[in-house]
Formats: structure tokens, sequence, C-alpha cells
């Protein structure tokens, strides 16, 4: 009984069908290493993300900007009744202050920026540099008008805010000029938004949300402003700033014009451009906003705090059209099928070569696989991409197919573990750069590899070669 048990198993061990279950035991196992390339992608990626943010910091910021807005300090005078324990109705005068604000009636905004690559150690950033206008008029008639009877306004105590990001990207304001038509005032700005935050989120690169810096600004104080009277501005910036440009349309009607020379941008945001030019030498793109299409009212009234108007925000990321990390990501994500094409392609000639092919090959080539991963990341960072790719897919080609010609007689079966490999990889770029064809692209190439091995093994006896 023990002899017939112990035949059983040696028939068992030597069948095609435990060659299949250990084989996918293997490519089980295979998944841990691949799982840790992905993880190490993460790492990689979040390497360069603390570079770019060095260089970030020390170069400026990424360009955040509301306003500007008028902000108006008020008192508000309060009856506040009290019973005291005699039952006698005392009252006591409260005088609470608040802040009025007041958006721009027109609003106009425009960059016009040079871009450039700056770079620390093999990590790079999109940077940005020139001229940001602000213009526009306000029009204080219609908020002043809200002001109750028990509340008092300081118009000689206006303070003209521009809330941004970070203040720390400005090189110099090369003109800030209010009410040109009339008294020609030249505005002395200083560093703060005065406790004026409207944009404390914006959605970073990877289109998650990230928090900015909040606090950041200039403010200016202003002549005394007539209740009746308009104001025009005029303020040109030079400033510095990198990855993407955002702005909240706080006018009552809002025009935005963003130059660059940069090859491919990405607008984003809650407002698409009205039009946009995209050329090899940069780009220019126009947006017009009113009021009525946005959440933001055209005055208000605080008492500390301040108002979140993220969601209004628009601009233009200053895309890369290729990213190293991402396209990695994307990669390993393919990598349970490159362990199976290549244990299928050796279990194939095992079938029909009639020559044992011990795991220890099947262990390797599916190491090499994962090697691939390792080559393709590592060099990447180094040199464009699709280099990148070319080398780490040739290596792996000629070095498994050199070792399925040592497993195998000759060349007549062995060259098409090349050939089969060639065509994955070939498959594997087209996926990775045909990003709205992906899953078509994969879910086919599948297929065809299942239905390929369906045809090859229709006849193939699972239960053991020598029957």
């Amino acid at each position: 009984m023990d002899t017939e048990n112990k035949t059983q198993v040696k028939k068992f061990t030597k069948s095609y069908t435990f060659k299949i279950l250990f084989l996918v035991f293997l490519i089980l196992v295979l998944l841990i290493p691949a799982n840790m390339v992905d993880r190490l992608i993460y790492e990689r990626s979040s390497t360069a993300d603390s570079a770019e943010e060095d260089i970030m910091e020390a170069w400026g910021s990424e360009l955040v900007a509301a306003g500007p807005v008028i902000a108006i300090p008020g008192i508000r005078t309060e009856e506040v009744r009290t019973i005291t324990s005699q039952d006698v109705e005392k009252i006591n005068i409260v005088k609470k202050p608040f802040t009025l604000i007041v958006t721009p009636q027109k609003l106009n905004l425009k960059t016009n920026f040079k871009t450039e690559i700056r770079k620390r150690g093999i990590f790079s950033v999109p940077l940005f540099h020139g001229e940001f206008t602000i213009s526009g008029a306000f029009d204080p008639t219609q908020a002043l008008s809200s002001i109750s009877p028990n509340e008092e306004v300081s118009l000689d105590k206006a303070e003209l805010i521009i809330a941004l990001s970070s203040q720390k990207g400005i090189r110099k304001i090369d003109q800030a000029v209010w009410n040109a038509k009339e008294s020609n005032a030249n505005l002395f700005f200083q560093p703060g938004n005065r406790g004026q935050d409207y944009a404390l989120k914006v959605k970073s690169l990877d289109s998650k949300y990230s928090y900015i810096r909040s606090g950041g600004g200039i403010y200016a104080e202003l002549p005394e402003l007539a209740a009746d009277t308009k104001a025009n501005f005029n303020i040109v910036i030079t400033i510095h700033g990198g990855r993407l440009v955002r702005f909240l349309p706080l006018g009552q009607d809002t025009h935005a014009d963003i130059i660059a020379d940069w090859q491919s941008p990405s607008f984003q945001g809650s407002f698409l451009p009205g039009s946009s030019n995209i050329k090899d030498d940069g780009f220019d793109a126009a947006w017009d906003i009113n009021y009525l299409s946005r959440d933001i009212p055209l005055h208000w009234k605080t008492e500390g705090g301040s108002r979140d108007y993220s969601n209004a925000l628009f601009g233009v990321n200053f895309f890369r059209a290729i990213d190293t990390y991402s396209l990695n990501t994307r990669a390993v994500k393919y990598a349970i099928l490159f362990l199976i094409i290549p244990f299928l392609t050796l279990f194939l000639f095992e079938v029909f070569t009639k020559k044992k092919i011990h795991p220890v090959p099947y262990l390797l080539s599916g190491i090499a696989n994962i090697i691939f991963y390792l080559l393709l990341l590592s060099l990447s960072e180094q040199i464009q991409f699709y280099l990148a790719y070319i080398i780490a897919a040739l290596a792996i080609v000629i070095m498994l197919t050199l070792y399925s010609r040592a497993l195998l007689p000759s060349w007549n079966k062995s060259w098409y573990m090349g050939v089969i490999l060639a065509i994955s990889y070939i498959l594997l770029y087209a996926v990775l750069n045909a990003e709205s064809y992906a899953l078509l692209v994969g879910s086919i190439w599948a297929f065809i590899v299942v239905a390929l091995v369906m045809f090859f093994t229709r006849k193939l006896n699972w239960y053991g070669s020598e029957e």
C-alpha cells in the first residue's frame, strides 16, 4: 500500500497539473518583490517631491492669488439686556468690531512668465518668473449701503489686501497705482494678508488636496474712500513661482490672461479657459468669469476668521508630459502578466520538446522580470523614459533568450522566448503611452495570451505526459 501511495505521489508530482499549481504558487511568491518594487517607486517619488519642495522653498511658491479686496474696519453697537437678582433690567452697551470686505467690480489678472527647469541632484521642478499684473476698479457704493444704523465704518482706515499662498516669491512691486484718474496715489505694500485667507487648499499635481501655506499676502493702506466714488487700481508685481498658477475670481466680472513659454499646460480648477492657444514655444489662455457663475458674494462682513472659496479656484499646471514615477507605477501594475508570460512560455517549451525543466529556471526567469522594473526605475531617473525602457527591455529579452537556449537543445524553440517577450514589452509600452486606452489594450492583450495558451494546450494530457 505504501509503495502504491508513493507511486501515485511521484506520478502526480511529475504531472503537468502539479507543475501548473507550482507555477501559480511561484507567481504569488514573486508578487512580494513586485510589491516591494512598487513601494520603492513610491519612496523615490516622495524623495523627488521633497527635493522639489526644497527648490520651491528657495525660489518661491506655487502662485495661488486671491484679490485684491478692500477691507474696511467697523464697529457694531449693540444693547445687551440682562435681569439682575433684584429683577431689575440692566442695559449694557457692547461694541463689537467687524470688517467689511468689498470685492472689485472689475478684475483683470494677467501673467507673462518665462519658465525653466531647476535641478537638485537627479530631481527637477518646473519654475517660472515674470510679471503678474492686477488691475480693475472698485465701486463700494452697494457694500457701504449695507451698513446698518448701529454700525459705523472707518473709511480712512481701509486697506487693500491681496492674499497669496506665500509672498516669498515676490521680487519687487514695479507699480502700485490707486485711483489714477483722481488722486493717482502710489500704494506702499507690506507683507501679510491681515487674516483674510480665501484659498486655504488647492489641488496639487497628483490631483489630491494639499493644504497650502496660509497667512501669505500683501496689504496697503488706502487713501480715504468716498462712499459714492469708484476707484481704479493697477498693480504690477515681478514674481517667482513654480509648478502651478491658481486665481480666485473675486471680481463681479473677472478676466484673466495667463501667458507662458511652457509647451504642455494642463488647465485645472472650476473654470476652463474660454480660449487657449498652445504652440511649440508656449501657450496663452483667457478666462472670463461672471459673479453669477460662482458662489462668492460681492461684499460681506467678517468678525474674525476667514472664508474659504478654494472650490472656485482656476488656473494651470505646468505639466511635464512624461512623469517618470507615474509611468513606473503604471508599469509595475502589469508585473503579474510579466511573471505569467515567461512561465507559460517555458512550460510550453517543456511540453513540446518533451524536456523537463527544473523549477529553478522558472524562478530565475521570474526574478529577471522583476529586475526589469528596477532597471527601468533607476535608468529613467537618469535618462529619458523611452530610452530607459528600451535599454531595460532589451537587456531582459536578450538575457532570457540566451538562458532559454541553455535550457533547450537548439535555437528552433528557444528564440520564441525572445519574440514573445519583445512583443509583450512593446504592448506594455503602448499601454503606458495610451492612458485613455490602457484598459482596452491591456484587456485585449490578456485575452490573446489566455486564448493562445488554451489553443496550444487543448490536447494536452494534464494527468501526466506518460499516459
